[in-house]
Parts: structure tokens; C-alpha cells; sequence
């Protein structure tokens, strides 16, 4: 049944992905399922009673259906209350828009994750590409502008939405408009791979908003770069900095439920103990396989750690979690099989018929991991490069015994937890290396308390106060 338009939006939140998507059964029926993460959470805190509307892309045919039935305005009962918005757009312009340009170019850019003697290449098409991208970003756009009260504040999420501020901006001067982008910002000669009118359009897009926020002064710094270097400056664009953290209340309280107890069982019998019976540790990290993740040079580390002191052989178990991600783009399911390929070399290398050095698990399970949070003696968390990373955040509030950080200084969390983490230069495996060593060996007390004092900065701005921030702040 198609639902009619209710009243206009003071508060809206704009992203690709919304808080609940559909899955067509066979007989004909949707099954919704709902989403979390942190713009869940933190739309949450402005309460049941506020006016406000989450507009979204329709991701897949489920989704599609969903808007054909609805007129694009889900059943709140599928949504937990929240009024959603979901656009209908058609299924090759969203992919040429998500998967040609979003997540092969933007990601690339803002990740350096190019291979630049061979890529990238712009040419006729990415234009095409690129033009399906406006598309896409215009539809929310107008959406946006035709759900919104008068004066109404409304955030834009992300590198997917880039030119969604200045489009509305145009067509709703009235409103109060703020951009936050959840990946890292490329310095400037590596954002200038993209061809010159495109990053200058990428970057006027952006500064539509009234303010333009990011998650470290780092990345911040370097927009404000890009800005300076390709357009004169930001013009009346104020830039913000909220750092997200982690919801330490519900990770505490899910982490205890009987399922993530179950896990645990299992978990203890794959690292099982040396033949003293001594309790083997744990090195946990826990991934989507999205190349910025550094995977594989984090097997290549634990490698070296096994080759160079033998002492830990036997003695330490790498509980890898990797979950297959964006395995339509043929770089990644290359990827994902490449990070098979070295646990399973290194298991062949090192392990015993009594010990598996790499317990590897590529099937998403929340629960599983949270098990393993609880059982870390060590984490790490080691990308190419990340916006902000969680998972540094969430395992020293997990784990039981407290554990050690090993932390890329190229992850937005290394602004807030670097201090107390063993840091590493992402692409030195041999000081990786010496890392785990030095966390494996590192004393109880002292781990400890460094985990102790990650947990108080891990939690400094949960998911509820980050989205009231920005919100306060844009209505200033």
C-alpha cells in the first residue's frame, strides 16, 4: 500500500544505505530487516517524537519492490519508528553512481589505493560513469528539498553524496545544510588524480553545506587543502571535527548475551592450549576484506613474528575475521582470495596437528566477533588508511583481560588512542612484527591499564552525542 506524504522534516539525515532494507521471499512477500551502526544510534537520541526523516537509496531488488509498494515510505514498523524516505533510483544509474564511481574512484582517492603506473585511467567511461553519479546525487537532492520544513537542518552522509549540499543548496536556500564524510581526506596531489573539473565539482559540491565536518583534524586540514589549492578557499563553509566513538553500553551488554558465550566455547576449542596446558594467546582483528584494510600485510607480519621468534610458536593463535566485502568488483574477490592464499600458506609453514596458527573466518557473525573481542590479549588494527576505525575502539571495551593495541598511525582512531597503542607504519611489516612481540610480551598490569585508559577514550563521544553535536552545531 502506498503511504501518503506526511508532514515536512525539521531534522534529515541523508545517506546511500538506510535503517532497514528488504529481502523479497518467494512467495511474494518482504521481509524487512533493520540496520545499526552509528547514525541509527545517534538519530536515536533526538527521540521517538522528533520530526525527522532518513532518506536512502533502494539497494537491491527487495528494496526496489519495497518502493514500488510504498511509494518509497516504509512501513515505520519495519523501520523502528523512524520515518525513511527511499529512492527508487534505476538499477544501472546506482551502480554506475556506487560501484563505477563512489567505490572505484572516491574510495580509491581518499584511501591512495591506486596503483598509479597503471591506474587510474579517466576516460569516456568514467564520464558516463560520472554522469549517473550527479544523477543519483540530484535525486536525493530533490527528495531532500521536498521533505524539508522551512529552515529544517539536514546531514548529508559521505564520499557517495558528495555534490548532494550544493545541488540543494540551489534548490532550498531556506535550509540549514551539513556535510560529514566518514573516510579520510586525500592530500591534495593525490586528490588531483581526479580529472580537474570533477574534483573542483566534488569539492563545490561539498561546500554547499553550512558546515563540512570529518572525523580527525587531519582530514579536515587536508580538505580545507584541496580547497585552498583547487578554489581560493572554503568560502562561508565552516569546517568541523567530531570524532565518532564506540556505544559502550550496548557493546558491553551484547558482548554478555548467551550466543557470544556459545561462540567462546567453540572459539577456545580452535586456539586450544600448548602441550603444558598453558593458555595460548590471542592476536584478534576483526575486518571487512576492503584493501585499506591491510590484511594481508598483517599475515605477512604475524608470518615474520613466527620466522623470527620461534618462541612463539605454538604459543599464539592470529584469530583473523575477515568478511568478505564489495565482492562485485573483481579487485576485491582477488583480494579476499588473496588473504585465504597466505593463512592458509602460513598454516601450512608453521602449524602442528594440535595447533592452527591462523584461524581464519570469512562468514560474517557478529557474535563470533564479539567473542573474540572478549578473548584478545592483542588487537590488531593496521589499514593502509581509515577514517576513524571502531574496531580500534571496541576490542580494548570488549576484551576480559585487557588487551594490547597495535594501531596504524594512518587510522583516524590514532588521534585519540596512539597514545596508549603500539603504532606502526602500515607498510613495515618487520616493525609490525616487533610490535605483536612487544604486545604479546607485554605485562599484565601495564596492558591493563593502557586498556583502560583506550576504553575511557574510546567512548569520549558515543554515537547519540557525535549526531547531537553536529546537529547543535549546525543550528548554531
Amino acid at each position: 500500500m502506498v503511504t501518503e506524504p506526511p508532514s515536512q522534516a525539521q531534522v534529515l539525515v541523508a545517506s546511500n544505505r538506510g535503517p532497514v532494507s528488504y529481502t523479497l521471499r518467494d512467495d511474494g512477500t518482504l521481509e524487512a530487516k533493520r540496520g545499526g551502526g552509528g547514525l541509527v544510534s545517534g538519530l536515536s537520541a533526538i527521540g521517538p517524537d522528533a520530526d525527522a526523516v532518513w532518506v536512502c537509496a533502494a539497494l537491491g531488488d527487495g528494496d526496489r519492490e519495497a518502493v514500488r509498494r510504498t511509494g518509497g515510505r516504509p512501513d515505520p514498523a519495519d523501520t523502528g519508528g523512524q520515518r525513511v524516505r527511499m529512492l527508487g533510483i534505476a538499477p544501472e544509474v546506482y551502480a554506475d553512481a556506487y560501484n563505477g564511481v563512489a567505490n572505484s574512484a572516491l574510495w580509491f582517492v581518499h584511501h591512495l589505493l591506486y596503483q598509479t603506473p597503471l591506474e587510474p585511467s579517466f576516460g569516456p567511461e568514467f564520464r558516463a560513469q560520472w554522469a549517473s553519479y550527479e544523477t543519483y546525487n540530484r535525486a536525493f537532492a530533490e527528495a531532500l528539498a521536498d521533505e524539508a520544513a522551512d529552515g529544517a537542518a539536514v546531514l548529508v552522509q559521505d564520499y557517495h553524496l558528495a555534490l548532494v549540499p550544493g545541488i540543494l543548496r540551489a534548490l532550498r536556500p531556506d535550509l540549514r545544510i551539513g556535510h560529514f564524510s566518514h573516510t579520510p581526506w586525500a592530500p591534495v596531489d593525490y586528490f588531483r588524480l581526479l580529472p580537474d573539473d570533477i574534483a573542483r565539482q566534488l569539492l563545490r559540491g561539498i561546500l554547499g553545506a553550512d558546515r563540512a565536518a570529518f572525523l580527525t583534524h587531519r582530514w579536515a586540514d587536508a580538505f580545507t587543502a584541496c580547497c585552498t589549492e583547487l578554489l581560493g578557499g572554503t568560502g562561508n563553509t565552516t569546517i568541523g571535527v567530531h570524532g565518532l566513538g564506540a556505544d559502550g553500553d550496548f557493546l558491553r551488554e551484547r558482548a554478555n548475551r548467551p550466543d557470544v558465550d556459545e561462540r567462546i566455547v567453540t572459539l577456545r576449542g580452535q586456539i586450544g592450549r600448548t602441550s603444558t596446558g598453558e593458555e595460548r594467546k590471542t592476536i584478534v582483528r576483526v575486518d571487512r576484506t576492503e584493501l585499506s584494510k591491510n590484511i594481508v600485510r598483517g599475515l605477512l607480519a604475524y608470518r615474520l613474528l613466527l620466522t623470527d621468534r620461534p618462541e612463539w610458536r605454538e604459543r599464539v593463535v592470529h584469530l583473523a575475521f575477515a568478511y568478505p566485502s564489495r565482492q562485485d568488483l573483481a579487485v576485491y574477490r582477488e583480494y579476499t582470495a588473496e588473504v585465504q592464499r597466505v593463512a592458509d600458506e602460513i598454516n601450512a609453514e608453521f602449524g602442528t596437528d594440535d595447533w592452527t596458527p591462523v584461524v581464519l573466518h570469512v562468514q560474517d557473525d557478529f557474535a563470533r566477533s564479539l567473542g573474540a573481542y572478549r578473548l584478545a590479549d592483542v588487537a590488531l588494527v593496521n589499514p593502509i588508511r581509515d577514517g576513524m576505525n571502531l574496531v580500534a575502539k571496541e576490542i580494548p571495551l570488549v576484551s576480559e583481560r585487557g588487551c594490547a593495541l597495535v594501531l596504524s598511525r594512518e587510522a583516524g582512531a590514532y588521534e585519540e588512542l596512539g597514545e596508549d597503542a603500539l603504532v606502526v607504519n602500515p607498510y613495515d611489516i618487520s616493525a609490525t612484527a616487533a610490535a605483536l612481540h612487544e604486545a604479546l610480551s607485554m605485562p599484565a598490569d601495564e596492558r591493563a591499564e593502557r586498556a583502560k585508559r583506550l576504553a575511557a577514550a574510546a567512548t569520549a563521544l558515543p554515537p547519540q552525542q557525535w549526531f547531537l553535536d553536529q546537529l547543535t552545531a549546525l543550528r548554531a
